[in-house]
C-alpha cells in the first residue's frame, strides 16, 4: 500500500512532467491521474487562492461562511418550491466541478437525462485529480444545482434527481 508522502511525491512529479496521464498499480493499489488542458487550468487557478484565503485564518473563514450560508438558503428556497424531486446527488468531497470529461465535450447529463446507479455524472477536481462521480441513484435528472468550474463542498447537493 503507498504512504501518503509517496504519493505526494507521484503527484508533484507527475505535475511537473510533461506527461498527461498516469496509472500505476502496486500491490493492489491503483493510483490513475490526468491532468487538466491548458484552458481548464486557467480557470481553476482562482480555486487554489480562495481556499488559501479560507483556510488561512479563522477571522477570514468566519466572516466569509456566514454570508455564504445565507446567499445558499435564499438560492434554494424558490428552488426546492418549483422542483419535484426524491434524491439528490452530493458531493464526495471538496474540489472543483466539471460537467464534461473536457471543455470541448457535452455535459455528462443536463435536465431531462436519465441516470442509473452507475452513470457517471460529473467531475469533481481535488488536488490535480479528477474522481467521476457516479449517480447512484436511477431517475431522470431534473435540476443541476452547480455552474461547471465552480467549488464544491463535501455533501453539496449537485443535481437532484426524480426517481422512477
Amino acid at each position: 500500500m503507498l504512504k501518503i508522502q509517496e504519493l505526494r511525491e507521484i503527484i508533484k512529479l507527475v505535475d511537473q512532467s510533461s506527461i498527461n496521464e498516469f496509472s500505476y498499480e502496486v500491490e493492489g493499489t491503483k493510483v490513475s491521474m490526468k491532468k487538466l488542458t491548458e484552458g481548464v487550468a486557467i480557470s481553476a487557478e482562482p480555486r487554489v487562492h480562495i481556499e488559501k484565503e479560507v483556510t488561512s485564518s479563522v477571522p477570514v473563514q468566519a466572516a466569509v461562511e456566514p454570508v455564504k450560508q445565507e446567499t445558499l438558503e435564499a438560492a434554494e428556497a424558490p428552488q426546492a418550491s418549483s422542483v419535484s424531486y426524491d434524491k439528490e446527488i452530493t458531493s464526495p468531497m471538496v474540489g472543483t466541478f466539471y460537467s464534461s470529461p473536457n471543455p470541448e465535450s457535452d455535459p455528462f447529463v443536463s435536465v431531462g437525462s436519465t441516470v442509473t446507479k452507475d452513470t457517471v455524472v460529473c467531475i469533481v477536481e481535488a488536488m490535480k485529480l479528477f474522481n467521476e462521480i457516479e449517480a447512484e441513484v436511477a431517475g431522470e435528472i431534473v435540476e443541476v444545482l452547480v455552474e461547471n468550474g465552480e467549488l464544491v463542498e463535501y455533501g453539496q447537493p449537485l443535481f437532484r434527481v426524480k426517481t422512477k
